[in-house]
């Protein structure tokens, strides 16, 4: 048994520390690892060692700034994760490894009028498939990362309303899945996920300040702050698409008049366009009617940006985040939409802020959700069993 603050403790401590700081990663120098974690070079390169002959890390050569260098990542066996994503209109599932390497991945349609059981079952099967698929050891799964289109009671773990997915309101969607596939499950929404995916595989890569806006059949925002997602007592941070734009505009699904979503969601724009284009319209269909050079669809998409750019701006003077990542089909239309959303910025954020912020369009499409939710559970994830195999050196260096 290890005594608090003897040596063993400490060292084991610092164990944890490097694999932490590894497992968040996927990968870092050893000289990277002593910055994150602030040990010493030499305590990180003695505990790299320990860790290499425990099976627990895998080393390579690499190179950092032009200087040889050795990067650690969790070895590819040593656990699974899963990420599990429900959308407006379909389920996607993707199996990682704790080395940040996607094994498999598979996306099918989902009836949105499906009821809660109906769509745990389908996801059930499809992680039962792949794990089939990829032959992977279910014992090693280590937990289940999942997104919801709503927001999550922080307190209760419920579903809270939501008209994208009826019917599922009051669910536990964490508890409904653990009870099918037997391990930890971690829920969050959709936007949360997306900032989670860009922040540790896309065009948030590098930064600790982010805002993900996601504009489909609802508008929301995924916030990053000193790293972290911010998630707000109640679970409700981020619902930038009901900022109000206009007090009379048109009534909102929440209640209110001239939200930001009654600007920009996918429901209310396309109307706009039917008398023109006729219906069955996407918003895919828009990107790619708009990058071709149709004018009602430029219009209507430079408008949107606007709007969005005017949420950004009080993001911008509220927060102060160094970078906006845009998700959905709307990211495709790259300047399109990009271009009046820095407009608009420029003109109602506090300029000192607007300076500082970067507009990019996500890197992952359609895949920032699951695989945000690969990254939820190994942030959720213990580091103990992974030491199991580690054995402490007889003179283990300390800081």
């Amino acid at each position: 048994m290890e005594t608090p603050g003897s040596q063993s403790s400490l060292h084991r401590a610092n164990l944890e520390r490097v694999v932490r700081a590894v497992r968040l990663a996927g990968s870092l120098t050893q000289a990277e690892i002593a910055r994150t974690t602030g040990l010493s070079a030499a305590t990180v390169s003695n505990i790299v060692r320990e860790l290499k002959d425990g099976g627990t890390v895998e080393v390579t050569p690499t190179s950092a700034g032009g200087r040889r260098a050795r990067s650690v990542s969790l070895s590819g066996d040593a656990g699974i994760v899963i990420g599990v994503d429900f959308g407006h209109t379909h389920l996607r599932v993707a199996i990682g490894n704790l080395a940040h390497q996607v094994l498999a991945e598979e996306a099918e349609p989902l009836d949105v009028d499906a009821s809660a059981d109906q769509g745990f079952d389908r996801a059930e099967e499809l992680v039962t498939r792949l794990i089939t698929a990829t032959g992977v050891d279910r014992a090693k799964v280590a937990g289940v990362g999942l997104g919801v289109p709503g927001p999550i009671d922080v307190e209760s773990g419920t579903l809270g309303s939501t008209s994208i997915l009826p019917g599922w309101s009051g669910t536990s969607p964490a508890r409904e899945l653990r009870e099918r596939l037997g391990v930890p499950v971690h829920v969050d929404n959709d936007a949360n996920l997306g900032a989670l995916g860009e922040l540790v595989w896309g065009s948030g890569r590098g930064v600790k300040d982010l805002a993900y806006i996601k504009v489909a059949s609802g508008v929301g925002a995924g916030l990053v702050i000193s790293g972290k997602i911010y998630r707000g007592p109640g679970g409700t941070a981020g619902e930038i698409g009901h900022i109000t734009l206009d007090e009379s505009g048109p009534v909102c699904r929440c209640g209110n008049r001239g939200c930001l979503e009654t600007f920009t969601a996918a429901r209310y724009v396309l109307p706009l366009l039917q008398p023109s284009h006729g219906t069955g319209l996407t918003m895919e269909g828009v990107v790619r009617l708009a990058r071709e050079g149709d004018p009602g669809c430029r219009r209507v998409i430079a408008d949107v940006g606007r709007h969005i750019g005017s949420g950004v701006a009080n993001l911008c003077n509220l927060l102060n985040p160094s970078r906006v990542v845009l998700g959905g089909d709307l990211a495709e239309a790259g300047e399109l939409v990009l271009a009046p959303i820095r407009e608009s910025v420029g003109r109602y954020a506090i300029p000192s802020a607007g300076r500082q912020l970067s507009v990019r369009p996500g890197a992952l499409g359609g895949r920032a959700e699951v695989l945000g939710a690969l990254a939820l559970a190994l942030s959720e994830m213990g580091d103990s069993t992974l030491l199991d195999g580690v054995h402490p050196t007889a003179t283990p260096a300390f800081t």
